[in-house]
């Protein structure tokens, strides 16, 4: 499989190797945003820094730092290259922490979820996990299916829950592994009209206005799909909105439906306000997965935290 463009390739000569301690001078460029900062902060001069910045990027073959109003920038190559520059940094401290007897600094761990995770089964595994590593921070993110897998490639996350569905559109160097079976239901206020119906057909649904995630958002894809198998149009009346809490509330005080997983909409079923429609097709079920590049393996902490999500998605997906 051919790599897209934003997957760069290194014009690196092999014999000469990639220089640690410029990778260290460009990651203290980056955060400092000023040669000059920067050459204080590493005791060396400004040109001799500059020097060895314009070095890395010959023998890389590509443009790392950009001068902008507000200071020194990365490019989308330079941001790449950093993530790596980090991690290095982090393991020569770790490192030298531990010759000398020391106590290890906390990790950070950052991760990237689907919105609708956001709202419960991370929270959740997350509770119980800290118990367990108070110590580590842990930094989560949401975004849309491709921004996560994206945000992954570029090394912005460790690991990131997503929908298995979309994997196989990215390149190799990926690996997933299924946590949980998540549920998806129709929402309605509990009071809706629609209950009172003896037959629930996709042409009637339709027919009622609907808040969805923006075009090309998972449930959004999956609602089109089903709509698109009946030979039913798509509904002429929508609101888009990434936010879950938005979306909850909409439905409890309108006629609004929303296609939601059943464990992002517990807490207003468990207040009376909403409520599934009796609606149950194979369609309605999809896979989350821990997805992360092959060549940065997940840690204990990580494997830790991983198996909490499993354990509470297990539970909540059952309700």
């Amino acid at each position: 499989m051919d790599k897209p463009a934003y997957f760069p390739t290194l014009a690196l000569n092999a014999r000469d190797g990639m220089d640690p301690r410029k990778l260290l001078y460009l990651a203290t460029i980056i955060e400092q945003g000023s040669l000059a900062k920067a050459a204080r902060q590493l005791a060396i001069s400004q040109p001799a820094l500059s020097k060895s910045m314009n070095r890395l990027e010959d023998e890389l073959g590509m443009k790392l730092l950009v001068r902008s109003p507000s200071g020194i920038e990365p490019t989308m190559f330079g941001e790449l290259v950093y993530s790596h520059a980090r991690h290095i940094r982090d393991e020569m401290d770790l490192a030298s922490t531990r010759l000398k007897g020391g106590k290890p600094q906390s990790r950070m761990i950052v991760i990237g979820v689907l919105p609708s995770l956001a709202s419960t089964v991370v929270p959740h595994a997350v509770a119980r996990w800290k118990a367990e590593h108070p110590d580590v921070l842990l930094r989560v993110v949401d975004k849309v299916q491709v921004e996560l897998l994206l945000g992954l490639l570029r090394c912005e996350f460790d690991f990131v829950l997503a929908q298995t569905e979309f994997y196989d559109f990215f390149l190799d160097g990926l690996k997933q592994r299924v946590l949980f079976r998540d549920r998806l239901c129709i929402f309605a206020r509990s009071d809706h009209e629609l209950f009172h119906q003896s037959e629930l057909s996709w042409a009637n649904l339709a027919q009622y206005p609907w808040v969805c995630s923006m075009v090309g958002g998972p449930h959004r894809g999956m609602l089109e799909k089903l709509l698109a198998s009946e030979v039913i149009d798509h509904p002429r009346h929508v609101v888009e909105c990434g936010s879950i809490d938005f979306m909850k509330t909409l439905i409890g005080s309108s006629d609004h439906l929303a296609l939601l997983p059943a464990h992002s909409a517990l807490d207003k079923v468990k207040e009376g306000t909403i409520k599934a429609l009796p609606i149950t097709v194979p369609a309605l079920k999809r896979d989350i997965a821990v997805i992360f590049r092959e060549r940065a393996p997940l840690t204990e902490e990580s494997r830790s935290l991983l198996t909490h999500v499993q354990e509470v998605g297990n539970e909540l997906s059952c309700v």
